[in-house]
């Protein structure tokens, strides 16, 4: 019995992971700005500065494609490794 997964789904829940995380690290970031860990978002997202409403939005929109980039690469590779094994 083979087992594959949907990319939809992988996508959307990867996607919605990333960017809740993303989100959450912004809010830790306001409460506890001397523990702040937004420089590492700045690595990752381009064109992402701290903190404006409009670069919150970008840093969400570009969190979110980062799911899909991991959906996409993911998802084909383990359908065809999952059907070879038996």
């Amino acid at each position: 019995m083979t087992h594959k997964l949907s990319l939809s789904a992988f996508g959307h829940a990867t996607s919605l992971f990333i960017s809740i995380s993303f989100t959450l690290c912004v809010v830790f970031d306001l409460i506890f700005p001397e523990h702040a860990m937004y420089e590492v978002w700045l690595k990752l997202l381009p064109g992402f500065e701290w903190i404006s409403w409009q670069s919150f939005f970008l840093g969400l929109l570009e969190s979110y494609m980062y799911g899909w980039f991991i959906a996409l690469m993911w998802v084909p590779l383990y359908n065809f490794f999952g059907s070879k094994a038996k």
